[in-house]
């Protein structure tokens, strides 16, 4: 155990992309350990990529890149600006709406931070916003995406946990939707605080003239994930069978009714989409040799017995849980977090009564947390790149919404009706 975990640690702070550490880190285990068949890491490689429930993450990924270049992104953003106009910190409240709708869209964090950040951040610096505050609202507030379906974090845990993805999209939608009220709230106090763009004097009410016109255009893209959990739970398509939809969805909908998709955006999405597969795929693929070694060396088992000598109470078992998962995800891939600490976390809460439901709401907001969060977030550095921020400066300014991230999910913690309210009046309460 000691050269797997070694071996990790230091080929991580090597710097040395997430997919070989993972691998080599595995694969240097399976060498030194002479009971072990090297054979048997390939075959763990192989088995990895046999599942018929993750061709879903390929599928939604396709499909979210096309909704970006067929014009439901930009019918979104309208609807954002109208409902937003007359808030204050109004072009920061955009994010936020946004990422509340793109969520239905993209399921990835890091895809929506970087798309509302191209789009929002010249305006914001008309308007006075500070770099910082700029990326940290378009990163944090991305972070909605985590649980609106279809979160890709909620398919991989779904996938590794055997726990039903479609029960996992209901649980994810009142998580989002409080997530987005803490945070406008934030964005509200702040700019306040800030004197960041008040809202125009002569700015017009909201109508519901105006709201009904602008959904009769955008509803297409808003209905989008409530098609999603509807199909899963009367059984017109399974989790995997939803994602083909959603691309069929995206290309009929990009095509026929906003016109914007053409041969040349539809093969910029596909190029897209096979890089970021590629990625994903790779990590895996890796992931089944070390998978298989933490699980050889009772490494799950240990990591039980520690936490459980702290204390059984579902509550702080769970606040424990998610403290390490918010430190990991400090460091490692948020798809290696999901691959790797689901099966050694899920057995833990469910054998004090926790629903595995709830508990994946919870681990998939916090581990995307982490690509938020310094030294090595992904999504942190791609906004900070975009405007040219210094990560520092995000880090100060993004407190302040990091703390009303915490507190949601605190409360999510202490009210588990609040996650399972709707998967249980949808497909009933689990058994």
């Amino acid at each position: 155990m000691t050269l797997l975990l070694l071996s990790f640690v230091v080929f991580l702070f090597l710097g040395m992309p997430i997919a070989f550490v993972i691998g080599i880190a595995g694969f240097a285990y399976f060498m030194s350990n002479p009971i072990l068949p090297f054979e048997a890491a390939v075959q763990t490689i192989v088995i990895q990529s046999q599942s018929f429930t993750f061709l879903a993450v390929p599928f939604f990924i396709f499909a979210g890149n096309l909704m970006n270049v067929s014009g439901i992104t930009e019918q979104l953003l309208g609807l954002s600006r109208l409902l937003t106009r007359r808030m204050y910190g109004g072009t920061a409240q955009i994010s936020v709406v946004m990422s509340t709708l793109m969520g239905g869209v993209s399921g990835s964090a890091t895809a929506d931070a970087a798309m509302e950040t191209r789009i929002l951040a010249p305006e914001m610096m008309r308007r006075g916003y500070t770099k910082g505050y700029i990326c940290s609202v378009n990163c944090l507030t991305a972070l909605i995406t985590a649980t609106i379906p279809p979160s890709l974090g909620l398919i991989i845990f779904g996938f590794v946990g055997d726990v039903s993805i479609g029960r996992l999209f209901a649980a994810g939608i009142i998580p989002g939707i409080l997530m987005m009220l803490f945070l406008m709230g934030t964005t509200t106090i702040t700019s306040r605080i800030r004197k960041f763009d008040p809202p125009a004097a002569d700015a017009p009410k909201l109508t519901l003239r105006e709201v009904l016109l602008n959904l009769k255009v955008s509803v297409w893209a808003l209905l989008f994930p409530i098609i999603l959990i509807v199909g899963i739970r009367f059984g017109l398509f399974t989790p995997s069978e939803s994602g083909a939809f959603a691309v069929v969805y995206a290309i009929v909908v990009g095509k026929f009714i906003y016109k914007k998709l053409n041969w040349k955006n539809f093969k910029e999405a596909l190029i897209t989409t096979i890089k970021d597969n590629g990625a994903i795929m790779l990590i895996i693929a890796m992931s089944g040799p070390f998978s298989y070694a933490i699980t050889w060396v009772k490494l799950p088992a240990m990591l039980s017995t520690f936490i459980f000598g702290i204390t059984e109470n579902p509550q702080i078992l769970t606040m424990i849980m998610l403290g390490f998962l918010f430190i990991t995800g400090m460091f490692v891939d948020s798809n290696v977090n999901f691959l790797l600490l689901t099966p050694i976390f899920l057995p833990m809460v469910t054998s004090v009564g926790m629903d595995p439901v709830h508990f994946g709401v919870l681990m998939a907001t916090i581990v995307t947390l982490g690509v938020m969060t310094p030294p090595i977030g992904s999504a942190l550095y791609t906004v900070c790149g975009i405007i040219g921020c210094p990560p520092e400066e995000y880090t100060k300014e993004s407190l302040p919404f990091l703390l009303a991230i915490l507190v949601e999910l605190a409360i999510l913690v202490f009210c588990p009706k609040l996650v399972l309210f709707i998967p249980n009046m949808i497909f009933g309460v689990a058994g």
